[in-house]
């Protein structure tokens, strides 16, 4: 079986299917929709207090969530453009056959946007926490409650799976579409089209993580469904990745690779040196060393450097999307865009990838960070869970009173009363968080301005 791209671009949005289709020309616009409502909402917004690696900033300007999903919306969008550009070049009839083809890099800029947003507070950290309450904290209790493959979902807490359900979930008073997606942007997402219970299997791409909680299995398979993507199994479900999502991939993996070493000079822990070495490998510009010594600042120098490794990457990676189209089609091309990159490029980004895990990402700041943020998000549920399901006491009634009302379910489901309290939880900021763990745990008081 073999995608095609006239099904898998789709203006079809999620939860107003009934609406009429408009004709190609005018539903172009739906995708730069999609970029609009994300970009103005909250959960968006939220990502300015979300940590991307080092703590949020004091006098020193580092990347948070928010920065770094604007900047791999950018590149993502650069990405889908040449896609464009060079499909229109083979084929100056291409907008007729495929009148979507051409908003490709807005589809893939406004998944980047949304990438990130089932993310939790302190990152990986935060997931790391919510799935240990539930296999070596007091959530191990509710083990008995809840399905086998539920239980994966909690045990495995997945910030991907997460990032569909914000976007699709019909919280209380928010009406019944989410944001109301297109069913590409939202399949442009899906880095790992599977559950939970098979999620974790690196034999495929497609099964590394997992991309949808039980809650949201459905749904997904309607989206699926529609675009004709390709299911590899039925139970657990498991599908081939949408095309658009390697893309969306490559923008990512590009902007943490380059940004991280950005930020790591601005903090003074790789000198201006290691980083210039690293990134004038991925440039391959001959007379750029002599414009860098034209200028005496060095991070206008990094900066520089960073927009011409940027620009070097996002260049190869749409080579390598193009030459690959028919095996993506196919759904057998099983591995990033970046894996697939030629030496000296991907050997230099292995090197960036070996120098930020040793210098970078266990730098004492970061994993002081780490440690709080498990500490946090644990104790969090360590109040909250036990509260909503129970609600026994005049304490866990006091509790569930801090729950806004759109996370409040009706259901009697464990699984479902379990779902809105990490709904809750793994929305909150970073700083957030920490205040109202801060507040329960009795560390400090609360004050009424």
């Amino acid at each position: 079986m073999t995608m095609t791209w006239d099904k898998l671009l789709s203006a079809k949005r999620w939860g107003y299917e009934d609406r009429a289709t408009k004709s190609p020309i005018e539903a172009r616009s739906e995708f730069q929709r999609d970029y609009d409502r994300l970009i103005f909402s909250s959960p968006f917004r939220r990502l300015q207090n979300k940590t991307q690696v080092f703590p949020l900033p004091g006098s020193i300007f580092v990347h948070n969530r928010l920065t770094h999903s604007l900047e791999v919306a950018s590149v993502g969008r650069s990405l889908g453009r040449i896609f464009y550009d060079q499909k229109l070049k083979q084929d100056t009839d291409i907008d007729q056959k495929l009148p979507f083809l051409s908003e490709i890099g807005n589809i893939v800029s406004g998944a980047c946007l949304a990438h990130d947003l089932g993310n939790p507070a302190f990152g990986h950290s935060g997931e790391s926490a919510i799935s240990s309450y539930f296999t070596a904290g007091e959530g191990q209790l509710f083990e008995h409650q809840v399905t086998a493959d539920q239980w994966a979902d909690l045990t495995h807490f997945e910030g991907n799976a997460n990032a569909l359900r914000t976007l699709i979930h019909p919280y209380n008073g928010k009406g019944d579409g989410g944001f109301a997606l297109t069913y590409t942007t939202l399949a442009s997402i899906t880095k790992y089209p599977c559950a939970s219970i098979i999620g974790h299997d690196k034999t495929n791409i497609y099964t590394k993580k997992y991309g949808f909680f039980q809650s949201e299995q459905e749904a997904f398979k309607k989206i699926a469904n529609e675009l004709l993507l390709i299911k590899v199994q039925d139970d657990p479900l498991v599908y081939k990745r949408h095309p658009l999502v390697y893309l969306v991939e490559a923008a990512d993996d590009i902007c943490y690779s380059i940004i991280d070493l950005e930020d790591a000079h601005r903090l003074k822990i790789l000198s201006y040196k290691e980083v210039e070495e690293l990134l004038l490998q991925l440039c391959n510009d001959p007379g750029l060393p002599d414009r860098l010594k034209g200028i005496e600042d060095t991070d206008a120098k990094i900066s520089l450097l960073r927009a011409k490794a940027i620009s070097a990457l996002i260049w190869a990676c749409s080579q390598v999307f193009l030459k690959n189209e028919e095996v993506l089609l196919n759904g057998n091309f099983n591995k990033s865009l970046v894996d697939a990159l030629e030496d000296p490029l991907k050997a230099t980004l292995k090197e960036i990838e070996r120098i930020s895990i040793q210098r970078i990402y266990n730098y004492p700041s970061v994993v002081e960070i780490e440690i709080a943020g498990y500490k946090v998000m644990g104790g969090l549920l360590e109040e909250f869970v036990p509260a909503f399901l129970q609600n026994t006491t005049h304490y866990h009634k006091k509790l569930i009173e801090l729950i806004p009302k759109q996370f409040i379910t009706k259901s009697t489901n464990t699984y479902d009363k379990i779902q809105c309290v990490l709904d809750f939880v793994s929305g909150m900021t970073d700083l957030y968080a920490v205040e109202l763990y801060r507040k329960i745990k009795g560390i400090s008081f609360p004050r009424i301005d």
